[in-house]
């Protein structure tokens, strides 16, 4: 109870700053489970720019399984918020017990189609004859690990809504850096190469769904995970995936785009582009991470006053969340702009590879702040339930512009069309959510709603 009255009455800064530093910690940490193997990787001697070429091929094949961790775990997360701002334990434990099933039937399912069709899905994904032996490798680990990999990601998404931020932290910390001592261990002590970086990966996945348990089987937990509540029911099913298919859809349409661009890429840089790609998104994630972790950190608490019908705190903390967003993603932006070769140079010395990144990297990270304002406005709904209008705008970003602009812009001026897509559509999706998440506001609100002020103009 005393976590309940403190989401429905504390201080939102204090709120966010609580909720948030732990999921930023996650968010990183999750992030570094590429962003590691890539550096690892890039610097294997050799054969380097290759193999990390084959990883960036096997990257849309691994924002699928990252799609149904999401479409189980925000939508999840979600639903068990609202649920406990309306005083419904019960009923958030049921979804505690469907998270277990759903995760082992679509992951189980994901590794069988992987397994047999893995060859046929690399090649069309971009894998040429220089880089399908260090994909195939890669990806033929990973996928063995995909049912771990959803579970853990679920579950420790539902241990911030549960109450406890710092252990949901705890337990991704711990993983990462098992992934991390792990990674240069197999990689080069043991000469696996490619094969180590993957199975340093699905190693700390399998930790993060253990510990993820283990901490719902323990006395720190409010939620429990049942036996009874284990199997599926189809409506707590509907309404998982009524807010979670939004970040579903978006991971697939991210998923489809990085086919796009891996073979608009390999049409106009070459194999190495696809590289230079896998780079300068593994920078990406990094200085998204931070901005990921503040929404998540906003999403209870936007859920639970929003169950609550406190809108104006919905709206409070919507505002300080996008604010702070485009504070670090400016950050992001300047060290990005200004030390381009030291940040690239991290992952690969191998000058071609080094030289595209760059370029690559300076145009297709330049509209960062305006991503916060789209983050935090699909959060929002996300965490009211309004999971049609996240989709929609998910759409927007990944399919309805971005696809299109990369054909368009990649046959208008090569190589540097497809870095240039991403930021148009980055700032036409900024306008359109905040005219959205303004307009929804104003509907809860007696008010008319400023953007980043607390002036209001009352009607």
């Amino acid at each position: 109870m005393r976590q309940e009255l403190t989401l429905q009455n504390g201080d939102i800064k204090k709120l966010l700053i609580k909720y948030s530093i732990p999921a930023i910690i996650g968010m990183l940490v999750s992030a570094l489970y590429n962003v590691v193997d890539r550096i690892f990787i890039g610097n294997m001697e050799e054969v380097g720019a290759l193999a990390i070429t084959g990883v960036g091929i096997t990257m849309p094949i691994v924002t699928i399984a990252l799609a149904f961790s999401m479409l189980i775990g925000i939508g999840s997360t979600a639903n068990i918020s609202i649920k406990l701002g309306q005083g419904k334990k019960e009923s958030a434990e049921k979804i505690m017990g469907n998270i277990i099933t759903l995760s082992v039937l679509i992951g189980f399912l994901i590794t069988v189609i992987g397994i047999l069709y893995k060859k046929n899905i690399l090649i069309a994904f971009g894998a040429s004859e220089s880089t399908l032996k260090y994909a195939e490798e890669y990806i033929g680990i990973i996928l063995y690990g995909t049912i771990f990999n959803i579970m853990g990601y679920s579950l420790n998404s539902t241990v911030r809504a549960d109450g406890n931020p710092k252990i949901a932290s705890i337990i991704m910390v711990a993983s990462c850096l098992f992934n991390i001592i792990l990674d240069p261990i197999l990689i080069f002590t043991l000469n696996m190469g490619i094969k180590g970086a993957a199975y340093a990966t699905v190693l700390s996945q399998v930790l993060t769904a253990v510990l993820s348990i283990a901490y719902y089987m323990s006395k720190k937990s409010n939620l429990k995970i049942k036996r009874i509540n284990l199997s599926l029911d189809k409506n707590i099913v509907k309404l998982i995936f009524a807010i979670g298919i939004s970040p579903f859809t978006m991971q697939l349409a991210t998923s489809m785009v990085q086919v796009v661009n891996n073979n608009a890429l390999k049409t106009h840089g070459g194999d190495l582009a696809i590289g230079a790609m896998a780079t300068v998104n593994a920078v990406a994630l990094l200085c998204f991470m931070p901005v990921y972790g503040i929404s998540q950190g906003a999403q209870p608490i936007i859920g639970y006053n929003f169950g609550a019908k406190q809108y104006e705190r919905v709206e409070e903390a919507f505002k300080i969340s996008a604010g702070v967003g485009v504070v670090i993603f400016l950050i992001a932006l300047f060290f990005v702009e200004l030390f381009p070769q030291s940040i690239v140079g991290l992952f690969n010395k191998n000058p071609d590879i080094m030289a595209i990144s760059i370029h690559g990297m300076k145009i297709y990270l330049m509209a960062m702040p305006c991503i916060a304002l789209g983050m935090a406005g699909s959060n929002y709904f996300l965490a009211i339930g309004e999971g049609k209008a996240a989709m929609f705008l998910s759409l927007l970003r990944q399919v309805i512009l971005l696809i299109p602009l990369i054909m368009l812009l990649s046959r208008m001026y090569g190589l540097t069309g497809v870095w240039l897509a991403q930021p148009i559509c980055d700032f036409i999706a900024a306008v359109v959510t905040m005219y959205m998440v303004i307009k929804n506001l104003n509907k809860y609100n007696n008010h008319k709603t400023t953007i980043f002020s607390k002036v209001r103009i009352y009607e």
